[in-house]
């Protein structure tokens, strides 16, 4: 028997996934200000504008984890909307 996942439950899970984001987020905002000074969260969007972002192993290595991150948020929206709708 499967147990039943509440609504709150749900929005518990969706408001970590949100705070583990942002917390990246502002890591890697943070890494890559420290390669190149004044960027904002708009130009590391395009990292590839960014040579020296573009060379940094290990800035590559946490923007990596930060869009690892925004897809397992969006698929377990996804699977949320599913067990809200049934």
């Amino acid at each position: 028997m499967a147990a039943q996942i509440t609504r709150e439950t749900l929005q518990i899970i969706d408001r970590l996934m949100l705070q583990l984001i942002d917390h990246q987020a502002e890591k890697v905002l943070d890494m890559a200000r420290r390669i190149h000074p004044g960027l904002s969260s708009e130009d590391i969007r395009n990292p590839n504008d960014f040579l020296d972002l573009m060379a940094s192993g290990e800035w590559n290595f946490e923007d990596g984890i930060l869009s690892g991150y925004k897809a397992a948020h969006m698929a377990l929206r996804a699977e949320m909307l599913k067990l809200v709708a049934d």
